[in-house]
């Protein structure tokens, strides 16, 4: 928001105020106007209302978005899987061991897809230990733990079936080998081969159809095991998805890239022919040996993010000469990166490490309910927004973790709670229409400390048809109401909607065990005067409009 001492606010609100007399004339002085007055004054006055212009382009083509961006994540860390998604003897699973809680939530989010089985977690996982009737528990090497493999590939798949999400699993590009990515589609795709004959023993006669594939995790990063080179990298790559492609044609490959063009750029020049994705990762607040808690606002200013991000790979594609051709997934991303202080390792923890039992413990602080507030739901919404903006090329999105840790679900023994996050995901994979549409936004700026994001964020969709528009409308100003204007083609919005409205009574409400619903979304009429509608402080408006 502009301030009469701020010379830079000021400037901005006189350029909303050029833009706004040009296409709305009769507004202009009601949302400006005074501000732009008194910042001749050398009084310091009060900030001015935020306000956004939005016009939509009703007459442009619209696009089609893949609802592969409603997808998850799910890793064999903490109490992600085990008394996560899967607890056998509870009273709140099924007979095969589920929570049903859990997959009755993940149908409310119509999740698409659902990545497995990590993260660092796979650079170190050898699918056969979890595969068959007779399973031993073996010790993980990165994160200092011993998996039951009670849940392996079968049990995943069988999940991601229930839930009615497709399964796509991660490969052990660190201490695997190409020939064992090879065989473990083998072992999900074949009729025929040892590792169908190896699934048919373990009771699963066919196949499992496994149809979305990733080369490695985070290869690109010391931390990982079987941390590459982009020399060897690519080359590597290519290896797996020959041998994977050899066993099954019809399946879609990703493998492990960054926005970084040295990376990058050398895995498309050696194996770009290969892939359907470049899979990408981020985590804007990155907590791993630290866990802090930054009020509403240091959370909320890193809202453009993944813009930036998506627009750096889309460019490395472009150079490349296969954008259009290869998609990005963004098959991990989330607000904060997951507490896991002195972990990922590369080796077994011993059973009588007192200091590392002692940090395994500290991931407990990731289930703090008041972490995850309206910044979290926002910063999801304005992350979706950059996925839709940019339809053609993002592919996939994958929230990581979907269940504990950081996830929108909170899982416990006795129920579960629907952190703030989950509701935006729920409201954007329930309430968007198919398509996305033409708009631009100018916005007043949100200024915290040196930085500055537009304090409203929005994205149009609309159906086939073109009459029926779903319109999301994120006011990211942690206190005051944000004067938002809309015209969709030569009309300015006027009369009453229906909408869906995500606020909270503060920007740092959150949902927790006692208190379950403090944040939820709530079904109301919202009214457009002159194309004006005011929407609340630190809010997610979806707004529905049919025009005959």
């Amino acid at each position: 928001m502009g301030r009469a001492g701020n010379p830079e606010g000021i400037s901005q609100l006189k350029s909303h105020a050029k833009i706004m007399r040009r296409l709305l004339p009769g507004v202009v002085a009601l949302a400006f106007g005074s501000t732009i007055m008194n910042a001749q004054q050398t009084q310091p006055v009060p900030a001015a209302q935020p306000h956004a212009l939005i016009p939509i382009d009703t007459s442009a083509p619209s696009e089609p978005y893949s609802p592969m961006i409603f997808g998850g994540f799910i890793e064999h860390f903490h109490r992600q899987i085990y008394g996560g998604l899967f607890e056998p003897g509870s009273a709140l699973s099924d007979k095969q061991g589920f929570r049903k809680d859990v997959i009755a939530a993940m149908k409310e989010l119509k999740l698409s897809v659902v990545r497995w089985p990590g993260g660092c977690f796979a650079s170190g996982y050898h699918w056969k230990d979890g595969v068959g009737k007779t399973r031993k528990p073996v010790a993980d090497p990165v994160w200092g733990v011993t998996d039951k493999n009670t849940f392996g590939t079968d049990e995943f798949v069988r999940w991601c079936r229930l839930v009615g999400c497709q399964p796509y699993i991660c490969t052990n590009a660190g201490n695997g080998t190409p020939e064992e990515m090879g065989q473990w589609v083998e072992y999900c795709n074949a009729t025929q081969g040892a590792c169908a004959a190896m699934r048919k023993a373990g009771g699963h006669d066919n196949p499992l159809n496994v149809r979305y594939w990733s080369i490695g995790n985070e290869n690109w990063g010391a931390h990982e095991i079987g941390a590459s080179t982009p020399e060897k990298w690519g080359p590597l790559v290519r290896r797996s998805a020959e041998l994977m492609r050899a066993v099954d044609l019809r399946i879609k490959l990703a493998a492990a890239g960054t926005r970084n063009r040295n990376w990058t750029l050398p895995l498309l020049a050696a194996a770009g022919q290969c892939l359907d994705y470049v899979a990408v990762h981020s985590y804007w607040l990155g907590y791993w040996e630290r866990n802090d808690m930054p009020e509403y606002l240091s959370c909320i200013m890193q809202s453009e993010g993944p813009e930036r991000t998506i627009a750096a790979v889309i460019a490395l594609l472009a150079e490349s000469g296969y954008r259009g051709r290869i998609k990005i997934a963004f098959d991990e991303w989330n607000l904060r990166g997951w507490h896991h202080p002195g972990f990922p390792r590369k080796q077994a923890v011993g059973p009588t490490d007192e200091a590392a039992a002692e940090l395994i413990a500290k991931r407990d602080v990731n289930a703090i309910a008041k972490q995850y507030t309206m910044a979290d739901a926002l910063f999801s919404a304005s992350f979706l927004n950059a996925c839709l903006r940019h339809c053609d090329d993002v592919g996939m999105a994958n929230i990581a973790p979907i269940v504990n840790t950081r996830g929108p679900l909170y899982v416990y023994p006795k129920g579960i709670v629907k952190r703030t996050t989950f509701h935006t995901l729920a409201m954007y994979a329930g309430l968007l229409e198919s398509r996305v549409g033409k708009l631009h936004v100018q916005a007043s700026p949100l200024v915290c400390g040196e930085k500055s994001i537009p304090v409203v964020d929005a994205i149009a969709t609309v159906d086939e048809s073109g009459k029926n528009w779903s319109i999301a409308l994120i006011n990211r100003h942690p206190g005051q109401a944000a004067a938002c204007t809309v015209k969709m083609g030569d009309l300015l919005l006027d009369g009453q909607f229906d909408a869906t409205i995500l606020a909270g009574d503060s920007p740092e409400a959150c949902n927790d065990v006692e208190h379950p619903v403090r944040v939820v979304p709530e079904r109301k009429k919202v009214a457009f005067t002159q194309g004006v509608v005011n929407l609340p402080p630190h809010s997610l408006t979806v707004v529905r409009i049919s025009r005959q």
